[in-house]
């Protein structure tokens, strides 16, 4: 080495050899430049060489003869620079030349203030031989610039480069105004991208980088091995990254740079901001949507044109316009000011024509820098695929704020956890305590989450209480009558006169929500219960109100007050008169307030409804009846809302003031307004529903038709596409293809002429109930169905016949007990719940349903098919499922009475754990337009829609992600069913082994009348069966089950399965520490 730095020909010689000599000779310089022992001799040599070719025509024939050049780049040229003039630029064949479009991008870099590199962190990216990164740090004085290039080769020339301009020509440093060096400022390092900075956890306030458009990628260009030994040729490919990124932008030719915007969102700050260089060839829009869809706002610094080079081939983007609407964007040489298109441009270029195109340089900054870091922080872990549909770009920041939080709540919700907890039906704990601390904080009502009960709708809210407490006679505002039931509205029993509600009849009156009219009304026809409104000139004080309250109270009315028109979910909300009154008033025992979250900025589709309470009684009862007729409302429907309570308390400050002491209402008396209905009383206090927390304990729920298995990632991917969406096609939401398609596969059930959805496939359930009673129908259930329909059936005042079911053949509904019941049955309607039967997990086969089918066609019966908890099935290799067509067609012609309807949701069979989707396919007129007479359901929105379509396209391809996901949860849960039998066999019970689902059913034989004493428990004793054996396991272990009461199976007890695996485990403990407490 020290010879070659002694001789300049003898150094010339070696780099004449070839390009690979000429790099290893420059190495040689590079250690001794590194060295600081030899570092002032080797710039001293580099000078001298500078000197030997002093003009272009000199340097371009080093560069021709020896494979390097050293030449100055002006920087002088520059508007609004200031600074050394010059820098001394080395390059090599490998890497690429500085050309128009990287001194185009460095016009751009001066557009912006001086003190936007100032003291900062920046990265260059693709820096190549790390002129701009010296140029940066030269001329602003960053803190440090990371100079990055995929080549490792154009990474030793920019460390030469640097040194050729942080010394001067004696080898001396530079020192600038703050007495450091370039030394001090640029580091360049081998980096794909931002991967040495990610690697190093360095953090970064800019970010910029002038990277090419890839053309026409190659597939494989990146598949060879990457060194600094590799061919100039494949080295020099690489610095123009051929190969695809992965993005739907590489179809512009812009995927690398996508890559590099996803990238440097996680590891640039908050504040910071991006700088990239954008041919235009795709359009102007295109490149902007590249960082728009991706949380940015764009300023463009700098736009100009250039030439095309002759030897770019375009004819790739000519097929992709061949194939596709989009047009690319050159012009007719540099003076060209109408765009044509790319076929245009080849075909004059191929003319000998010079063709030019666009170049922009945009500064990009993060509009919610936290949440989107967050949201593409969820993409990279293992989500990627669905980057291509996310969407963050909007004209409105309000709409951004609210859709771009959601996003990230819900990244890291699906990041965090494998599995939705279990919620009371009352709502989600957390969205009722964001509620209560909403109104704490904006509108000082000192409320908590006992004070809330959330509803999937405001209608649903509305009919809910109605059936509750069943008023003879209910005035409803003209504008909250649309989703009622028709038979309500077309009643004319209005007689007036205070008396007990008769239980089978309601009627609706419709009144303008104007106060004085609504009062006039209800003094006149003294009704029960008012739901009312409020006209938005008399909300604006609290005297419209007050008179209600009063007038509602004299008569002896329940009062639902409807605010949702005048609710306003803001930083600086707007109060209303009733809001007014709470903050100083306590809530009268008669009244309530019912609110209807429909306005937010992005789906207006997308509703929850919440009613506010300080009667408990009300509360638990308005809480049971969500659990009859909806089961839940569902849990992403609360998550939105819920993010933006949280977001509207996180950026309210504390209130330092004690809160104001409210009067508290005491002229009315619980006796003086009416109560619930008679048959809502018996029901809620014979059903056995859900537990709710109990103080200071934990509960482990294995009596909740829930499950909390691990969301599979193809369910996670598909509910975050449908949220990342916008402006979704009515084609892409239209679900009842697919829906027709997936009942015809796997019931062969015929096409039905009409498909209704919603949340849960217990709302639909209900209605057909209703329909039944309308028809004076008698609600058949075999022995061991449901507890849950069966009290929802009771609830709704329906007739009901139990068929009896025997032990030996697994409690299924057979033949012979069928035929026996339906002879003493008029207008029978049969619940059946098949293939999987729950809760004992059996199945009914072809030639079984096909019997039972047969026998109620003899009588003319209508039947409900309820799928809701099949596809699970354990032999789920040798299950073929039911091809019903054939022995329907057969049995439509025998009866014209007999129908089969079928009830289904998918969150069982496709895993979807929080998001609920239910169908009912009807096939006969009369009892279509019957079922829409009542009206009110709680209906899947948009992105529920698009989410279940894709699912079940994914099912329908047989995608291995999908199946894989759902086979392994079927292995489990027979894993499961097999400990779980183990488990009671060895503490005393008789289990029915389960063939399917998630449910087993059990007999406590052990325990059966043993009179045991929870020493646990404070003077507890009890004689157990099976009917309270529920009670004395949760008061002595937490474990929740369904007793017999539940499963109408006498002796028989309810477990179910589908539950997180520490938690199940935990539930196995509990029964044997039950056998242990009881049997001391």
């Amino acid at each position: 080495m020290a010879s070659v730095l002694d001789s300049i020909d003898e150094f010339l010689s070696r780099c004449q050899q070839s390009g690979d000599a000429a790099y290893a000779a420059l190495r040689s310089v590079l250690d001794r430049l590194d060295d600081p022992a030899t570092r002032v001799r080797a710039r001293v040599f580099l000078d001298d060489i500078k000197r030997r070719f002093p003009t272009k025509d000199d340097c371009d024939r080093c560069f021709s003869s020896y494979h390097f050049r050293i030449d100055d780049i002006f920087l002088d040229q520059y508007e609004g620079y200031h600074g050394r003039k010059k820098l001394s630029s080395m390059v090599i064949p490998s890497i690429f030349i500085p050309e128009d479009w990287s001194f185009t991008f460095f016009e751009g870099l001066n557009r912006p203030p001086d003190s936007i590199f100032k003291d900062q962190t920046v990265a260059e990216l693709g820096c190549g031989n790390g002129w701009i990164s010296i140029a940066i740090a030269d001329k602003w004085l960053p803190f440090k610039v990371y100079g990055l290039d995929i080549n490792p080769r154009a990474v030793k020339i920019s460390w030469i480069n640097l040194y050729l301009n942080a010394l001067d020509e004696k080898g001396q440093p530079i020192l600038d105004s703050e007495n450091r060096t370039l030394l001090d400022r640029v580091e360049f390092h081998e980096s794909d991208l931002l991967a040495y900075c990610r690697d190093n956890d360095i953090q970064l306030e800019r970010i910029v980088g002038c990277i090419p458009q890839i053309l026409n990628p190659n597939p494989d260009a990146m598949s060879k091995m990457i060194t600094e030994n590799a061919s100039e040729e494949f080295l020099h490919s690489l610095s123009n990254y051929c190969a695809l990124q992965g993005f739907v932008e590489d179809q512009f030719g812009l995927g690398l740079i996508a890559r590099a915007v996803e990238e440097g969102i996680s590891v640039i700050k908050s504040t910071g901001i991006m700088i990239f260089n954008m041919g235009g060839r795709p359009g102007q829009g295109v490149c902007k949507r590249l960082f728009e869809r991706r949380g940015f706002r764009i300023t463009k610094l700098w736009q100009t044109k250039i030439l095309q080079a002759a030897d770019t081939d375009i004819s790739a983007l000519v097929e992709i316009e061949k194939n596709s609407p989009h047009r690319f964007e050159f012009f007719m040489g540099l003076s060209g000011d109408q765009p044509i298109c790319a076929r245009t441009a080849w075909a004059y270029g191929k003319a000998g024509g010079r063709i030019s195109h666009a170049l922009s340089v945009y500064s990009c900054q993060l509009r919610q820098p936290n949440q989107v870091k967050t949201i593409f922080d969820f993409l990279k872990s293992g989500f990627q695929e669905i980057s291509g549909s996310l969407d963050l770009s909007f004209q409105d920041d309000s709409v951004a704020d609210e859709k771009i939080s959601f996003l990230a709540y819900l990244g890291s919700i699906f990041k965090e956890t494998a599995c939705f907890p279990y919620e009371p039906p009352a709502g989600s704990l957390r969205f009722r305590s964001l509620i209560a601390g909403f109104m704490k904080k904006y509108h000082h009502i000192p409320l908590n989450s006992g004070n809330v009960v959330v509803f999937p709708s405001r209608a649903v809210a509305i009919e809910n209480a109605l059936r509750l407490f069943s008023p003879r006679l209910a005035i409803v505002d003209e504008h909250l009558t649309r989703h009622l039931p028709r038979q309500w509205l077309t009643s004319l029993n209005i007689e007036t006169g205070i008396g007990r509600a008769a239980d089978d009849v309601r009627t609706v009156i419709e009144a303008p929500s104007q106060s004085d009219l609504m009062i006039e009304l209800i003094k006149k026809l003294k009704p029960q219960v008012v739901v009312t409104g409020m006209a938005h000139f008399e909300a604006v004080t609290s005297s419209a109100f007050v008179q209600l309250l009063d007038v509602t109270r004299e008569i002896g009315s329940r009062l639902f007050i409807d605010i949702s028109d005048h609710f306003e979910l803001s930083s600086l909300p707007s109060s209303n008169g009733v809001l007014k009154y709470l903050a100083g008033n306590s809530l009268p025992s008669h009244a309530a307030i019912l609110c209807g979250l429909v306005k937010n900025q992005v789906y207006m589709d997308l509703e929850v409804a919440f009613v506010i309470s300080e009667e408990e009684p009300i509360l638990k009862a308005l809480s049971k009846t969500v659990e009859l007729l909806e089961g839940n409302t569902a849990p992403i429907s609360q998550y939105y809302y819920g993010c933006l309570f949280h977001e509207l308390l996180s950026f309210q400050l504390p209130d330092r003031h004690l809160p104001a002491q409210r009067k508290c209402d005491k002229s009315a008396s619980s006796t003086d307004i009416i109560g619930f209905s008679s048959s809502a009383i018996s029901v809620l206090n014979n059903a056995e529903l859900s537990i709710d927390q109990i103080e200071n304990s934990y509960l482990i729920h294995m009596d909740v038709d829930q499950s909390f298995l691990p969301t599979p990632f193809p369910v996670k991917a598909a509910i975050f596409e449908s949220f990342s969406r916008q402006n979704m096609s009515e084609s892409e939401i239209d679900i009842t293809t697919s829906i027709k398609q997936f009942v015809k596969t796997t019931y062969g059930f015929p096409f039905g002429t009409d498909f209704t959805y919603a949340d849960s496939s217990l709302t639909l359930f209900n209605k057909m109930v209703l329909c039944c009673i309308q028809e004076g129908g008698t609600l058949c259930f075999p022995v061991g169905t449901n507890g849950s329909y069966v009290y929802s059936a009771k609830f709704l005042k329906a007739k009901i016949v139990n068929i009896p079911t025997k032990s030996e053949e697994g409690f299924k509904l057979t033949e012979c007990a069928l035929n026996q019941a339906l002879n003493n049955v008029k207008t029978p309607w049969v619940y059946i719940s098949g293939p999987t039967i729950n809760p004992t997990g059996r199945v009914y086969d072809q030639k079984e349903i096909e019997n039972l089918l047969t026998t109620c066609a003899k009588f003319g019966a209508r039947v409900i098919i309820d799928t809701s908890f099949s596809g699970l099935e354990f032999d789920y290799e040798g299950w073929g499922g039911w091809n019903l067509e054939g022995v329907l067609s057969r049995l439509y012609l025998s009866s014209s009475s007999f129908s089969v309807c079928l009830l289904g949701e998918l969150s069982s069979m496709m895993l979807t754990g929080a998001l609920k989707f239910g169908f009912l396919a009807l096939n006969q007129l009369p009892l279509i337009d019957l079922f829409h007479s009542f009206s009110g359901l709680s209906r899947p929105h948009s992105t529920v829609k698009y989410a279940i379509k894709k699912l079940l396209g994914l099912r329908e391809k047989k995608s291995e992600e999908m199946w894989g996901a759902v086979t392994r949860q079927i292995k489990d849960l027979r894993s499961r069913s097999r400990r779980l039998a183990e488990t009671l066999g060895s503490c005393g019970w008789d289990v029915l082994e389960p063939h399917a689902g998630f449910s087993t059913v059990a007999k406590p034989t052990l325990y059966s009348n043993k009179t045991t004493r929870l020493k646990n428990a404070i003077d507890y004793e009890v004689k157990l069966d099976d009917s309270n054996i529920r009670g004395a396991i949760l008061k002595a272990t937490g474990l929740c089950i369904n007793s017999s009461s539940w499963t109408g199976i006498p002796g028989y007890c309810r477990f179910t399965i589908a539950l997180e695996e520490s938690e199940f485990q935990k539930a196995l403990d509990c029964i044997a520490e039950f056998k242990r407490i009881a049997c001391l």
